[in-house]
């Protein structure tokens, strides 16, 4: 049984006036980020700082990628409430042992400094991502799927200062999301695809931030063996995308990419060389 949820998608962007280096006085548009504070069955879990573009998928993703709530089925609603700046959680039995799972946390290094609950390493040994064999991509499915980013209509184009994440699979976007910070984005697609009853073992993931531990750890909790960023990698993302055998692509935009780990799942078609510049 699927949660009740609200449909709350606050405006994205405000206007604001701004003095630029010719002294012209123009008008142009900034991210909208509010504050939502989170309550799990009255009792108060975290507050976010977020666009509001989705937010009872951002609140459904981060219980699950928090690794506090089980199955989506045990959500029984989402209300999202915006002139008090809250969303109130029910679930239906109760979550065992919240104070314990909720007691140790681990400020990350996403934009707004991320929290997360418990132990950033708990339960990686449980993860099964699907063999090479059944989840690879092609360097020509690669551009396909950066294109795609390219001409995707975005507030970061608009009003920038934003972070934006996306599901594909093959070259095809199935979902896109932008928020203030990439863990808030790949929360909101964790929930998508926990509602939807979406499996990742055939996706590929895209993120315009850094892969960091947690947004390699928290794409292989969804399921996904593939990321592709427009910008680098940590020295700890990588360590642990070589241990759960995730394919890793940085530095990621036109024509260009770095393949730092999980070259098993890449079918490389290399680019000729050009003169001058040894290949990459």
């Amino acid at each position: 049984m699927s949660p009740r949820l609200t449909a709350a998608s606050a405006p994205l962007t405000r206007s604001v006036r701004v003095l630029d280096e010719f002294g012209a006085e123009r008008e142009i548009a900034i991210p909208a980020e509010r504050a939502l504070t989170v309550f799990v069955d009255k009792r108060e879990l975290v507050t976010l700082m977020t666009l509001g573009a989705a937010p009872e998928l951002l609140v459904l993703g981060y219980l699950r990628n928090q690794r506090l709530v089980e199955r989506c089925a045990d959500v029984d609603s989402v209300t999202v409430d915006w002139e008090v700046g809250a969303a109130a959680v029910a679930t239906r039995a109760g979550i065992e042992r919240l104070e314990e799972k909720t007691a140790r946390r681990v400020v990350t290094t996403g934009c707004g400094q991320g929290t997360v609950f418990g132990d950033l390493m708990a339960d990686l040994d449980a993860v099964r991502l699907p063999p090479p064999g059944q989840a690879r991509i092609r360097q020509s499915t690669l551009y396909g799927l950066l294109d795609a980013v390219r001409r995707q209509e975005s507030t970061y184009k608009s009003a920038g200062s934003v972070h934006g994440c996306a599901l594909f699979r093959g070259a095809e976007l199935l979902t896109f999301v932008e928020d203030v910070g990439r863990h808030n984005a790949i929360d909101t697609i964790a929930g998508w695809m926990w509602l939807h009853g979406v499996d990742g073992s055939d996706k590929c993931f895209y993120t315009t931030g850094r892969l960091t531990s947690e947004m390699v750890i928290k794409s292989a909790q969804m399921g996904v063996p593939i990321i592709v960023s427009r910008s680098g990698i940590t020295q700890m993302g990588h360590e642990l995308a070589q241990q759960l055998g995730m394919t890793l692509f940085g530095r990621a935009t036109n024509r260009h990419f770095i393949c730092y780990s999980g070259f098993e799942r890449f079918d490389s078609e290399p680019e000729p060389a050009r003169p001058g510049r040894e290949a990459d």
